[in-house]
């Protein structure tokens, strides 16, 4: 039996890890996370004044290098532009988070066609867009890596009472992606996973009325909504080499939701 470094056992020690939709929320506490890790950070997000806050405070915190960048994963030449721009200044990326994504609550039979692709846009097409762009980014440097893709339970449930046909749909798909991508590019030796949180305390959730909160609190063994904190480690763990024979996962991180 060997001596095993167990601090090593997750480390992201100089590792160049892209976070979209890393200005807030779930991506702005698992790059915190990551950089305490070791990692050095490029935030992507449409908001650039706070993406640029964001990589200013993990400078100040853990001295690693960051950097931010405004960028719009629903158009794909722009993704392309800011992850060579990454390239040019941290390094070619070994992880990428791909996080970004917004929420949609209306009936089925009220949503229009505009918010309808609006959604699926930004949280199906995003990921493709983005995922993609990073494997061949990666592939034509010589480098393997991992994606990690925000999902949700809410791919294999239909969540109530609120109605969200739209969001549901679209991280229903970005589960099967994430299997796919991981068959398709596994030769290359980019792993594809996936993190699927329940219900999160995070900007977005928090706009909505206290009784639904209540709502989901009920429905949840635990009796609590998560908070990002809670997610951390599975992202940790994909991006690190520990992970280094898993891919095609999605880890549900939910307080118990799916299993009742």
């Amino acid at each position: 039996m060997e001596k095993i470094n167990g601090e090593a056992l997750f480390s992201l020690k100089d590792k160049i890890i892209v976070v979209t939709g890393g200005a807030s929320g779930i991506g702005r506490t698992v790059a915190n996370y990551m950089a305490a890790m070791g990692a050095h950070i490029a935030i992507f997000d449409v908001t650039a004044d706070k993406a640029e806050a964001v990589a200013g405070e993990l400078v100040e915190l853990y001295g690693h290098r960051a950097m931010a960048l405004a960028c719009d994963v629903t158009k794909p030449e722009q993704v392309e532009q800011s992850l060579e721009r990454v390239a040019e200044t941290l390094g070619v990326p070994d992880v990428l988070v791909n996080n970004a994504g917004i929420g949609q609550h209306k009936f089925c039979l009220d949503l229009t066609p505009e918010e309808w692709l609006r959604v699926n846009d930004v949280n199906y097409n995003g990921i493709f867009y983005m995922a993609t762009a990073f494997a061949r980014l990666l592939i034509r440097h010589g480098k393997q890596g991992s994606i990690i893709n925000t999902g949700s339970m809410s791919a294999g449930i239909v969540n109530v009472p609120q109605q969200q046909i739209a969001y549901n749909s679209s991280k229903a798909g970005v589960i099967h992606m994430t299997h796919t991508l991981a068959v398709e590019l596994a030769d290359y030796g980019i792993r594809v996973n996936a993190v699927s949180p329940g219900y999160i305390f995070t900007e977005m959730t928090a706009k909505r009325p206290q009784s639904l909160r209540d709502e989901w609190i009920s429905r949840t063994p635990q009796k609590r909504l998560g908070v990002p904190d809670d997610l951390a480690a599975a992202y940790i763990y994909l991006a690190s080499d520990s992970a280094r024979y898993t891919t095609g996962s999605n880890i549900v991180v939910d307080g118990g939701y799916t299993i009742i």
